[in-house]
């Protein structure tokens, strides 16, 4: 599975040039080859990614780094998924960042739509281009210089 040279070029298209142009995505999962694998396929769609193992580190890089988006697992160890969304929508510099879950876990996930915050649900698996292409489009659909505290 490989991320496709047009998938990379839709989400560079139109977008100032410079690092900090990229959009910024945290995937939160605690399987090291899930992080690395979703990460691969997001860094060559031209997206800046950040990586977070467990739902304690998840909170932390949010609120350091405010993503454009972030790719929530369920099952993380500590923390889980539903409960880190929950945190970081009660957290008024976080607020505004849409988290996505990304899981096996349908049902769970489905019932946590609304609950505990998510934006959207990403089934895993999922293919490189419709990973790259559902995330492009929720950034596009936020302003980041909206979750930005004044």
């Amino acid at each position: 599975m490989i991320v496709t040279p047009d998938a990379t070029a839709r989400y560079d298209a139109g977008r100032p040039s410079g690092r900090d142009a990229e959009p910024v995505v945290l995937i939160v999962d605690d399987y090291p080859d899930c992080r690395e694998m979703y990460a691969m396929y997001l860094t060559l769609a031209g997206f800046r990614v950040l990586k977070a193992r467990d739902g304690f580190e998840a909170l932390t890089l949010a609120r350091e780094e405010l993503p454009d988006l972030i790719l929530m697992d369920l099952g993380l160890p500590g923390i889980d998924g539903c409960e880190v969304t929950r945190r970081l929508k009660e957290d008024r510099a976080t607020r505004g960042v849409p988290v996505v879950a990304l899981t096996a876990q349908t049902p769970l996930a489905a019932e946590a739509l609304d609950t505990a915050g998510f934006e959207t649900l990403i089934t895993k698996p999922c293919l490189p281009d419709e990973l790259a292409d559902r995330v492009g489009q929720l950034v596009r659909r936020h302003d980041r210089g909206s979750r930005r505290i004044a």
